[in-house]
């Protein structure tokens, strides 16, 4: 097996990308060559990337599989690598079929079908959860009748054929002791997001702004990344709730985001997209209490008897569950503690260490 070597090409290494290619590599027993490109100008990898590649690679023919994402026209790079390019396994993160628009944004086709031309390139497709699977072929009949004519609706069934889902896998801090929170403390409400429009940061703040128009007390940490314009809701932010800030901005440092983790009460999303959540999964299992809509991915993260205590179905119910945890969780009598250690322990099926075997017999399929 040792002498197996795998291909990783990544074009778009930020986020949930990023720790997906780390912990893969970091856990596989298969010897996995990673080449990457930064995490900006998406519609520019999507498209471009294919040709960076394969002027980078000069021996595709040397490795056993390739491992690459939805980022990547595959097609492309299959069409000009020709018999040298190893069988393939794509990786879907998002798709470009039922991602939501930026504002004053249109829909351009020509990503939609790099996505479908992609998974047919592919020899196997995997989905990050079964909601996005589910999304992407729901939406790909009525993306395919924009055609005018001869509509090739054979490729449903051609790329379901060969897709399955599997879960991305977390990391976790091998020494957490899950923080709940003491009696003293005032709750800290952890944001662990992308800050772009998708994860809808204008719901998560009018929310922190009607709990302080009620004069309840908490405290703020804005981590995650923002890769390129900072959204004017951020901007905003930092004056409106500047008494409650503790931490404004990303955090290099894994070790700090885990104690960022550690000492927060409650994680929170807003998000409009989202197909999988690592961030939430990691939030809860460092001891956060989380409130999240009750669709998207998030319905399977959360084991169903807690459904009716940590997921919401719209802003007010957000806003009333949200002022029911902070008053809550600091009286050291209520059963919170007890839910909010069991939730935590739930998330270890998502841990790499839990599903790395899954992995290896997927890449290791791809040649027997």
């Amino acid at each position: 097996m040792a002498s197996r070597r795998i291909l990783f090409l990544e074009p778009f290494f930020g986020g949930s990308h990023r720790d997906f290619a780390q912990g893969l590599i970091e856990h596989s027993s298969l010897r996995i060559d990673l080449h990457t490109l930064p995490a900006r100008f998406w519609k520019w990898r999507l498209r471009g990337a294919a040709l960076h590649f394969v002027h980078k690679i000069k021996n595709p023919e040397g490795y056993d599989a390739l491992v690459t994402c939805d980022m990547l026209s595959l097609s492309d790079l299959k069409a000009l690598w020709g018999a040298a390019c190893p069988p393939s396994l794509v990786y879907f993160h998002e798709n470009q079929l039922t991602y939501p628009l930026a504002p004053g944004e249109s829909m351009d086709l020509q990503y939609g079908f790099t996505d479908i031309t992609t998974a047919l390139a592919a020899d196997r497709v995997l989905f990050n959860s079964q909601s996005h699977y589910t999304a992407f072929f729901k939406d790909l009949p009525g993306f395919l009748r924009n055609m005018p004519e001869h509509r090739p609706n054979w490729v449903i069934d051609a790329i379901k054929g060969k897709s399955s889902i599997l879960y991305p896998g977390c990391r976790f801090d091998p020494e957490t002791d899950i923080g709940l929170l003491r009696a003293h403390e005032t709750p800290l409400i952890i944001w662990n997001h992308r800050w772009e429009f998708d994860k809808n940061p204008n719901l998560f703040f009018r929310t922190l702004e009607r709990v302080s128009n009620e004069q309840v007390q908490f405290r703020l940490a804005l981590l995650g990344e923002n890769y390129q314009v900072m959204p004017k809701e951020f901007i905003a932010a930092k004056d409106r709730f500047g008494d409650h800030l503790e931490q404004y901005g990303f955090v290099e440092s894994r070790k700090e985001y885990y104690d960022w983790l550690k000492r927060g009460s409650i994680v929170i999303s807003t998000a409009d997209q989202e197909n999988f959540g690592i961030s939430i999964v990691e939030a809860i299992r460092h001891g956060c209490a989380p409130l999240l809509p009750n669709r998207l991915s998030y319905p399977e993260l959360i084991p169903e008897h807690l459904h009716k205590y940590f997921l919401y179905r719209d802003g007010d119910e957000l806003f009333h569950k949200l002022m029911n945890l902070i008053t809550e969780l600091p009286n050291p009598g209520n059963p919170w503690p007890v839910r909010l250690e069991e939730l935590a322990g739930s998330m270890n099926r998502f841990s790499w260490i839990n599903l790395i075997n899954d992995y290896d017999r997927e890449l290791e399929s791809l040649w027997m």
